[in-house]
């Protein structure tokens, strides 16, 4: 009987340690709340960084500056992108980032499918620092070579909602904004 019992705790103490790891973030639109999970297993670099700048409010206010109907949605200019900042200027909005050292990268097996978000960067793969992107469809192309680290759990029809840019560049005019992201 003390081996069932002791069994039984082992067990529940497994699948409640399992359920409590998980890294889960609310993203709060104009539409609705958007619920992230994170893998910090996977990118546990990339997560640090967004769980830093998310919960200490930097994301709060943040623009999506270069959407592409179809493909993505950008945002996380922390610098120029801040539309609470005085610093705000939607011109260079996706040339800032935050006053932290740039990520290395962190390339996995996660497919960028709908849903998942990678960290933005420039040509060089250890430049991310904290924009980030969101995938409305599947890009295959940037597989292995942008690093994913988590993905929309709920509420990813909210991000559907957010206003596309130009069809070739994304730029937005009087773009759609974070309103608060924040671990739940």
């Amino acid at each position: 009987m003390k081996r069932i019992i002791y069994l039984f705790i082992v067990l529940f103490s497994l699948v409640n340690t399992g359920s409590m790891a998980k890294d889960l973030m609310i993203l709060k639109l104009t539409y609705g709340e958007v619920e992230i999970e994170l893998y910090p297993d996977k990118a546990p670099n990339h997560v640090k960084r967004f769980k830093e700048l998310a919960n200490s409010g930097k994301y709060d206010g943040v623009v999506f500056h270069r959407v592409i109907d179809g493909f993505m949605a950008q945002t996380g200019d922390v610098k120029f992108g801040n539309s609470n900042s005085s610093e705000f200027n939607l011109a260079l909005a996706g040339t800032g980032g935050s006053d932290l050292p740039n990520v290395k990268a962190e390339f996995t097996d996660i497919a960028h499918t709908r849903g998942i978000l990678s960290a933005a960067r420039s040509a060089d793969p250890d430049s991310a620092n904290s924009q980030f992107f969101i995938c409305f469809e599947s890009a295959p192309h940037l597989d292995r070579q942008y690093s994913a680290f988590g993905k929309v759990i709920k509420g990813m029809e909210f991000v559907d909602k957010i206003k596309k840019g130009e069809p070739n560049s994304g730029a937005v005019e009087n773009p759609d904004k974070i309103i608060s992201l924040k671990s739940k």
